[in-house]
């Protein structure tokens, strides 16, 4: 008996059981249905992270007084300075000290690095509702202070109206610049007739210049939620104690360069000696992603332990489905092997059907998987997603639990006598 001939016996054997394969073919594809699909819904996940922390552009980076991440726990320093990890000395009195207007403007006019662009911005809250007439945008709107680099610097673009001018920046008068989920919000249904309209913001009337371009948004990064004035203006509410820098230069080559340049600029505007550390951060745009996406790491090993935990219930239960067609088909193993067939054939017979059986369950789990998975693909506005690594590595994890679940029931029905298996009842 050829191989050609075990596979085609273990494919009508296969068919012609539908119930017993349907339901074995289930419980293997949900397994891997839900190793792919979390896979796939963390892969849509990640693009649409991508996507909206890098809104500086992949040319620009963000100057910041401290690191994003809390301290957890006792911060027990008892004399004036402490050692850093690079073996400088850190000033208690310049830890965590915001960046000053002052240090900004210096850093400004001094930073000459290739006509790079610099802006100075200041964030003032996140929880802002704006007005006009009787419609009012939900309490989420963002305000932000920038000058006339701030638009360029982080990712933005006009589609009506204008930036701020030079009038517009020193008198500190009260106009405005709202993003594309603002104006439909106040304008519905005619977003750029929002120009030169008057606008609430705390109760004081806004002129608004212009009206950026979507940038799109997610759940933890709503870009087109703001509102934007100028440094001066802002100075009237309460939000950030501290300044932010933004560079942008002209190519992606430039930006290390740019960065050492940024931090030699930044030091002399916060008067640190040599022997003091850094009391600043430059981040790149991408950091923002990378750092989300690390808390999703957790949730892949979490899909891949469900899925590992089905599978293995998968393979008892068609291990124990193959012993019982070994007993149902005696019979017929004796016939096989009375005719000329060998031990091996019907070993490879046994194994091809419990193979078959693996792959069918991976081919529609994969399925099933990647299309509930896509339902965030379709909730964030990413492309449709399929983690191809993923798929295959799930082919290949079927192919071995049908090869270790049929192992033993082939190797039983191989063994039986043919004698007696013809005269089984």
């Amino acid at each position: 008996m050829t191989i050609q001939d075990s596979f085609v016996l273990a494919w009508r054997t296969v068919k012609s059981n539908k119930l017993r394969t349907g339901i074995t073919v289930a419980i293997i594809a949900f397994g891997i249905m839900a190793l792919i699909g979390i896979i796939t819904a963390i892969s849509a996940m990640n693009q649409s992270l991508k996507e909206n922390f890098s809104f500086m552009g992949a040319n620009a980076f963000v100057v910041r007084y401290k690191e994003m991440n809390a301290r957890m726990g006792p911060n027990d320093r008892s004399d004036e300075f402490s050692k850093t990890k690079k073996g400088l000395k850190e000033k208690k009195s310049n830890l965590d000290k915001p960046i000053k207007i002052e240090e900004a403007i210096y850093f400004k006019e001094h930073f000459g690095f290739n006509r790079a662009a610099v802006s100075i911005s200041r964030r003032m809250g996140g929880n802002n509702e704006l007005h006009y007439k009787n419609r009012k945008t939900n309490p989420q709107i963002s305000l932000m202070g920038g000058d006339e680099n701030y638009l360029a610097v982080n990712g933005y673009s006009l589609t009506q109206g204008r930036n701020f001018n030079n009038v517009d920046l020193t008198t500190g008068r009260n106009v405005c610049i709202i993003g594309s989920n603002v104006a439909a919000k106040l304008f519905p249904g005619r977003p750029e007739k929002c120009i030169d309209k008057v606008i609430l913001l705390q109760g004081k009337p806004y002129r608004v210049l212009g009206l950026l371009k979507s940038k799109g948004s997610s759940a933890m990064m709503r870009q087109d939620d703001v509102v934007i004035s100028s440094l001066k203006n802002v100075r009237q509410y309460q939000g950030s104690a501290s300044y932010s820098l933004g560079v942008m230069v002209n190519n992606v080559a430039e930006l290390d360069p740019a960065i050492g340049e940024t931090t030699d600029q930044m030091r002399k505007a916060r008067r640190l000696i040599p022997s003091e550390s850094d009391n600043f951060v430059i981040d790149k745009s991408d950091k923002f992603a990378e750092m989300f996406i690390g808390f999703l790491s957790g949730i892949s090993g979490a899909a891949g332990a469900i899925g590992m935990i089905t599978l293995i219930g998968a393979a008892i239960g068609l291990m124990n489905i193959m012993l019982v067609a070994v007993s149902e088909r005696t019979r017929e193993v004796g016939l096989i092997k009375a005719i000329g067939g060998k031990r091996k054939d019907v070993r490879r017979q046994f194994l091809f059907e419990s193979i078959l059986i693996s792959i069918l369950g991976a081919i529609f789990g994969i399925i099933l998987g990647v299309l509930v998975g896509n339902i965030f693909s379709l909730v964030l506005n990413t492309g449709f997603v399929v983690p191809w690594m993923w798929v295959v590595i799930g082919i290949v994890i079927c192919s071995v639990v049908g090869l270790a679940a049929g192992i033993y029931p082939a190797m039983k029905a191989s063994a039986l006598n043919p004698i007696d298996a013809l005269r089984y009842e």
